[in-house]
């Protein structure tokens, strides 16, 4: 498994519902969420593969959801 932690703009759960199918669809995706209640508003994604931070941070933009690599 793989997991990536962004840091994002998503603050409701409309702005979740939102990009909902497109990360349910992602064929490399298991398992996602998004905490709204954490000041970095943290994505935590499960993958089958390894995915690049990149390649989220860039389909998240298309939709308008600020994202960036969160450090541990």
């Amino acid at each position: 498994m793989h997991f990536l932690i962004l840091k994002t703009n998503l603050d409701s759960d409309q702005g979740v519902d939102a990009i909902r199918p497109i990360l349910n669809l992602h064929p490399s995706i298991i398992d996602w969420n998004v905490d709204t209640e954490d000041i970095d508003n943290v994505l935590r994604i499960e993958a089958l593969q390894t995915i690049a931070d990149l390649d989220i941070i860039l389909l998240l933009n298309q939709f308008g959801v600020a994202s960036e690599t969160l450090n541990s």
